[in-house]
């Protein structure tokens, strides 16, 4: 009898640390939202400057060369170095007006 009651005892303690430990483990991540995309063309330097590897000298050589085409002609005319345009090129846009 004394073993039947340890064994149900056990069964209970391990269901329930079962349980707890479901209970907090960690919440799954939603799948980021997608981030509105800058546009080359219209952006503020602010807008710019928040972008990775962006600043302010950065910033203001794009403004001063608008309008853009296409996004890759920061790099084709020499605005910003490759290595920063591949931190940011999914993050913008150059939208024509």
């Amino acid at each position: 009898m004394k073993t039947t009651r340890r064994c149900i005892w056990l069964v209970f303690l391990f269901v329930l640390a079962i349980q707890v430990a479901s209970a907090q483990a960690p919440p799954q991540k939603a799948p980021a939202a997608k981030q509105a995309l800058v546009d080359l063309n219209s952006a503020s330097i602010d807008e710019l400057k928040r972008l990775p590897g962006v600043g302010d000298a950065y910033a203001a050589r794009i403004v001063k060369g608008r309008p853009y085409r296409a996004k890759n002609e920061l790099v084709q005319r020499s605005i910003v170095p490759a290595a920063v345009y591949d931190k940011f090129k999914d993050r913008v846009i150059a939208r024509q007006k």
